[in-house]
């Protein structure tokens, strides 16, 4: 009985629950603002609403593996992907800063789920020290 107790409260649960939230809810919000009319930046957005998606598929990965774990992981993944196709890139086109870039706007956009989570005050949607 112990066991079941544990299984109905854990955080990860929750956690994950509410990134699956913020996803669709964050992939809702893309749509309403639109289709951008350059073919670039439309393709760059399709490869990222795909593999957002791809992260809840749980058909992906192993049966024994939770949409907590693979939440905590396959970001993982992704930077590995990003720092071998940036290291291939002329030094003079600052690979790295382009990165760290792209990476801190994901990590604010990811912030409204963690709104509800601290016990102070402030916008969200300010500059928090980085910029865009």
């Amino acid at each position: 009985m112990c066991g079941e107790l544990e299984e109905e409260g854990r955080p990860e649960d929750d956690v994950y629950a509410r990134f699956v939230a913020h996803v669709h809810s964050f992939l809702a919000g893309m749509k309403k603002v639109g289709k951008n009319a350059d073919e670039v930046h439309v393709h760059l957005d399709r490869m990222f609403r795909e593999q957002l998606l791809a992260v809840l598929d749980e058909k992906r990965a192993p049966e024994d593996m939770s949409g907590y774990e693979r939440m905590v992981m396959e970001p993982l993944v992704f930077a590995r992907l990003a720092g071998f196709i940036a290291a291939h890139l002329p030094l003079s086109e600052d690979p790295l800063r382009r990165v760290i870039d792209a990476l801190m706007v994901g990590y604010s956009e990811g912030e409204v789920a963690q709104a509800h989570d601290h016990d102070h005050d402030h916008d969200h949607h300010h500059g928090h020290g980085h910029t865009h």
